[in-house]
């Protein structure tokens, strides 16, 4: 008797690291899995004179920061600044920051790091690298009562968003006049290939690879802030994104607000590696 045929089936087509929360991506082509996402993922963030956490939607010149991961050193660079290199292993000085509504044990990066970004950025900043020792959770009303922890991300360990759904967002906005925009604009973990627009959307659980070793859960659609209005090349903000996604993204179950991509969390693959080319499979989730 034949296995049956998953109903979602896709493949990884991209995998991205943020390292520094609101500053470029890397693209890699394999990935570290751990229970809060992929390895590094937004374990550092610029904080303000407060301590309080800063993204482009406050300062967008943030997207000209470029990141390259280097054996065991992070490398930042930016427009006429000298390239700013982190080791990965080393921390200054403990501290306390908020990220949104939480505040979180992390560590200071030191002053050559703050003067950096101060210097980029005009404002008095500073770099710092949350303890991986402390549990920031994901909303459990949203994981169904699992807990999910994250780093300095918004709030969940993955995003998961398909190109199918970029490819339809860029035909309306060629409709209205536009240029296509690259899925960098918005800051996916896993670029799924394969279905139909917005799949993602409709699945519950999946697992990657055959051995079903890797499994995630999307737990709630991500809500759109004006970030995918900002050109990542020039650090331009427009409307053009937000105005073509009103027209069709309206979510009833986020009381009407824009959506695009799913946040995920980690059941089962801490550990594991995500690859590209990784066959994806699952079920649909109606509610």
């Amino acid at each position: 008797m034949s296995a049956a045929v998953p109903e979602f089936q896709a493949r990884i087509a991209r995998l991205f690291v943020y390292p520094v929360k609101s500053c470029a991506g890397v693209e890699v082509p394999e990935a570290l899995l751990t229970e809060a996402g992929l390895d590094l993922d937004r374990a550092w963030m610029v904080v303000d004179a407060a301590g309080v956490g800063v993204t482009q939607r406050e300062l967008p010149r943030l997207a000209l920061v470029r990141t390259q991961l280097k054996h065991h050193e992070v490398v930042l660079r930016a427009p006429g600044m000298l390239a700013l290199h982190l080791q990965v292993d080393a921390v200054e000085s403990p501290a306390r920051v908020r990220v949104w509504d939480d505040e979180v044990p992390a560590w200071d990066m030191g002053d050559v790091a703050a003067q950096w970004f101060t210097d980029f950025l005009g404002q008095k900043l500073r770099l710092v690298r949350f303890e991986p020792e402390h549990r920031r959770l994901s909303n459990m009303k949203w994981t169904g009562g699992v807990e999910a922890p994250n780093q300095f991300s918004d709030g969940y360990p993955l995003l998961v968003l398909g190109e199918a759904a970029l490819a339809q967002l860029n035909e309306r906005l060629a409709a209205r006049g536009h240029a296509p925009v690259g899925i960098e604009r918005f800051r996916p973990n896993i670029v799924l290939a394969g279905g139909e627009p917005h799949d993602e959307d409709r699945v519950g659980d999946f697992v990657v690879a055959a051995d079903g070793a890797v499994r995630l859960r999307m737990v709630k659609p991500c809500v759109r802030c004006p970030i995918p209005d900002i050109d990542p090349v020039t650090a331009e903000r427009g409307t053009s994104v937000s105005d073509a996604l009103q027209g069709y993204r309206s979510d009833a179950r986020m009381k009407g607000a824009v959506t695009f991509g799913m946040n995920a969390i980690v059941l089962e693959g801490d550990g594991q590696l995500l690859r590209v080319g990784q066959a994806v499979t699952g079920g649909w989730q109606f509610d």
